[in-house]
């Protein structure tokens, strides 16, 4: 698993193609297993504070989007 990009670092037709296929995904379970694998993105994102975009988290069947701060990071499964 590794962070990829993010909505603001990415042409438009790069993420209509990440985006293609999402469906509703845990946040709880995503942001624990952020912390395990990528502890850096874990401290950076402040993971540990609440997220009201939390309900908008999402997968496909190649990236997490992890919905932050209404910005989208994709991490790679």
């Amino acid at each position: 698993m590794y962070y990829e990009t993010c909505c603001s670092n990415t042409t438009i037709d790069n993420w209509n193609r990440l985006m293609a296929g999402a469906r509703k995904a845990s946040y709880k379970r995503l942001v624990s297993r952020i912390k395990r694998e990528l502890p850096e993105l874990y401290r950076a994102l402040c993971l540990d504070f609440p997220n009201p975009y939390d309900n908008q988290t999402m997968q496909t069947k190649t990236h997490y989007i992890l919905v932050h701060s209404a910005i989208e990071y994709f991490i790679h499964k």
